[in-house]
Order: structure tokens, then C-alpha cells, then sequence
């Protein structure tokens, strides 16, 4: 039970830093155009990298994900919202399973 708190402290003690060092070492506005289009763009980095391998694997066959996932993308190009992208993915990986279990 002592290590689960001295887990637990390190735990907190890193998130904390993590969060905290950035906030103490910048004291002005970041100027820098490259900086900032840097900074800019990391949380869709780090969203696209957490989305796309779950995304892949997410059923029992690749093939159905790459549909589910293809078709995800074209309707969410076309400015399609959220849930109406989310749900056809889904029907389109569904149905795609369903056929690659007839063939």
C-alpha cells in the first residue's frame, strides 16, 4: 500500500511539472511566427497520433477499420458534423465486417 502513494506522488509531482515549468520559464508573449505556428499546431499533432492507430485497430479486421476510417474522412472533409461523421464510420466498418464474414 506504500507504493501505491509513492506512485502516486511521482505521478503528480511529474503531471505538475510538466504543466508548471512552461508557465515559469516563458515570462513574455512568444513573438516568434515559427514558435508559434509551432505551438499552434502540436495539440492536433498529439490528437491525431492518439486517434488514428486506435482508429485502426478498433475492429477484428484492418480492412474494416481503413473503410470505416476512409469514409470518416471524406464525409468529415465535406464539413459533415461530428456525430454524422462518427455514425456513418461506424455503419460503414459494421457493414463492412459483415460482408468480409460472407466472403
Amino acid at each position: 500500500m506504500t507504493d501505491f502513494w509513492i506512485y502516486l506522488a511521482i505521478l503528480a509531482g511529474s503531471t505538475y511539472l510538466i504543466r508548471v515549468i512552461p508557465f515559469a520559464l516563458m515570462q513574455k508573449k512568444i513573438t516568434n511566427v515559427y514558435v508559434s505556428s509551432f505551438l499552434h499546431y502540436i495539440p492536433f499533432a498529439v490528437l491525431s497520433a492518439m486517434t488514428l492507430p486506435a482508429a485502426l485497430f478498433a475492429t477484428g479486421n484492418i480492412m474494416s477499420s481503413v473503410a470505416g476510417l476512409l469514409v470518416g474522412g471524406f464525409f468529415a472533409y465535406r464539413g459533415k458534423g461530428l456525430t454524422l461523421v462518427a455514425i456513418i464510420s461506424c455503419v460503414i466498418a459494421l457493414m463492412t465486417e459483415l460482408i468480409l464474414l460472407l466472403i
